[in-house]
């Protein structure tokens, strides 16, 4: 078995503190608001919690733009607020980690106000300046390079113009960061997640994209650069290692071999990261806003190549939304009819699968997406800067447009959790940053702890249920009728412990036939997404409608440890 380890047996929910509580009024969500809801958080069973930014910012790109790494966002709270909340934390066994934004910070940070004052200022080295940009496009549209009018060089933004763009490569950046992270520490946090961390190495001489054009991708240039590596090894020799923490890295377009350079065991980098080959499952040659349809055996197959190439050698995060991605009940499920089964059926997918499950927040009542019906209800920056360039090109109908919004918009997960059927949810007794999903009056965290039922209810007995069994922890993977465009099925084994997850992922009724002489005769029902089911494996399964089960030999919870 592998090396037992805190983080690898942690379940995180991941919060998004604008949205999460709001405890005056003002119709923000705050530190105050969190701290209120802990009790709620030890309830459901959860380990760790991750804080997206909560730093002082402009909100360019609501809180991924930080202007103080050491300061609170004035409408969050203040230090003394995150203090208590933090000792809550831990008084509660549980663990926060805090998003760490370091590729980037706002343009009202001091060190880029230092950096435009003068060519000579020396700061300047801070950024990446150039007298002619190149042709990068930036992940939010348009150019990635701004023109600083006062000293006339462009500088690199790889998001928005008021997201300028660490130059890693100057050796004083990489020691302030080192700084900020050990005062984080010090002050008892207990890790981070490291934001785009995958883009922090640009190629030297930053060439133009060969697609040509005015405007073209150049990922090839930034993602997973030439030195990215030795940066993070020099992060783990200097802070990192010196702490007990848990480390994941958002890393895009990484394959399980790329993700193994940053998490191998013994590469001394990260303890994971979030990989984005699901999240593109549904995204066609235009990008993510290019919506297509998807199969199941094309979501296994993705699956099941990064929990086989990883096993024993790195560690995998598990996760199907969060703060950047649609609802995933309303993207990999059916947020209709079938919703709370569906909700259920991928909650089971995500806690049997082998690595560390992030929740994020609204998820554990099955969240939807919420589909506005005009752009002016929408506040991401993503969202916004696309609808601006569609209309301009005015090639699609704004229907189109909409309807792409409506599966894409960040937005979809950052309307505000819905805690009980009182006016805008319970989250606010003021007027919402963003408006609340109308669906509240009848999907809510107080109506679901109310129920046995409930799919609240079954995320805690599936957290409970990995947290007593090993097998869902440490045991392999092996993939079971990998061309199946109905059922998801695999098997888990740790010793002598073996544990079958069993998931239809369609609306309608399936048979699943026993793989002949694969499966122990012991195995028993121990999870199951609907009243009843078959307790015994028999030769064909009868599924109802995304309907999840999930099989143990009689002594799993006992063995394998």
């Amino acid at each position: 078995m592998a090396e037992r380890m805190w983080w690898k047996e942690a379940v995180v929910y991941q919060i998004y503190p604008r949205s999460f509580m709001d405890s005056n009024g003002d119709g923000i969500g705050d530190l105050k608001g969190i701290l209120a809801k802990l009790d709620y958080l030890k309830w459901l069973g959860v380990d760790v919690v991750w804080f997206s930014p909560i730093y002082e910012s402009p909100n360019n790109d609501m809180g991924y733009d930080i202007s103080d790494y050491r300061s609170i966002m004035a409408q969050f709270g203040t230090m003394a607020d995150f203090d208590r909340l933090l000792s809550g934390l831990h008084q509660r066994e549980m663990r926060l980690v805090m998003d760490l934004v370091v590729n980037h910070t706002s343009d009202e940070h001091e060190w880029f106000r230092q950096a435009r004052a003068a060519k000579d200022n020396p700061y300047r080295d801070y950024y990446i300046w150039r007298q002619k940009p190149n042709n990068w496009s930036s992940f939010f549209g348009g150019s990635a390079w701004e023109l600083d009018e006062k000293t006339n060089e462009y500088y690199l933004h790889l998001f928005s113009a008021k997201q300028p763009d660490l130059n890693w490569d100057n050796p004083r950046v990489r020691a302030e960061i080192h700084d900020l992270m050990r005062w984080w520490l010090d002050k008892g946090v207990d890790g981070f997640r490291m934001d785009v961390i995958g883009c922090i190495s640009k190629t030297p001489g930053l060439p133009d994209a060969p697609e040509g054009g005015k405007l073209a991708w150049g990922g090839a240039f930034f993602l997973n650069g030439p030195r990215v590596h030795e940066y993070l090894r020099e992060m783990n020799a200097e802070v990192l290692s010196h702490y007990d923490v848990m480390t994941v890295g958002e890393t895009l377009s990484v394959t399980p071999k790329e993700a193994l350079e940053y998490t191998g065991f013994n590469r001394a980098e990260l303890n994971m990261v979030f990989q984005f080959e699901l999240m593109d499952i549904d995204s066609g040659p235009g990008g993510k806003w290019d919506v297509r349809d998807w199969q199941v055996s094309e979501f296994k197959r993705i699956c099941s190549r990064w929990q086989r190439e990883l096993y024993g050698r790195g560690w995998n995060s598990l996760y199907l939304n969060n703060h950047d991605q649609p609802r995933m009940v309303s993207r990999f499920g059916q947020d209709g009819k079938y919703r709370v089964e569906s909700a259920k059926m991928l909650a089971t997918l995500l806690h049997t699968l082998q690595g560390t499950p992030f929740i994020y927040q609204g998820e554990e009542i099955g969240m939807t997406n919420v589909c506005f019906e005009r752009i002016e209800d929408y506040r991401d920056i993503e969202t916004i800067n696309w609808y601006k360039e569609q209309m301009a090109q005015g090639e699609r109908p704004v229907k189109e447009i909409m309807r792409s919004i409506c599966a894409k918009s960040r937005d979809n997960a950052r309307t505000p959790m819905q805690w009980s059927e009182a006016a805008h949810g319970g989250f606010t007794t003021g007027i919402p940053w963003l408006r609340v999903n109308p669906n509240y009056r009848t999907l809510n965290v107080e109506q679901e702890r109310a129920d046995a039922d409930s799919v609240l209810n079954y995320y805690r007995r599936l957290i409970r249920f990995r947290r007593e069994n090993p097998v869902v922890v440490y045991g392999d993977y092996t993939l079971l009728e990998p061309e199946d465009e109905t059922v998801y099925a695999f098997t888990r084994r740790l010793g002598e412990v073996c544990l079958l997850t069993v998931l239809n992922f369609t609306a309608g009724e399936q048979t699943f036939a026993s793989p002949s002489g694969l499966l122990p005769d012991n195995l028993r029902l121990v999870l199951c997404n609907y009243a009843g089911g078959e307790t015994s494996v028999g030769p064909t399964l009868h599924l109802r409608p995304y309907e999840a089960r999930v099989y143990l030999t009689a002594a799993g919870s006992a063995d394998g440890v």
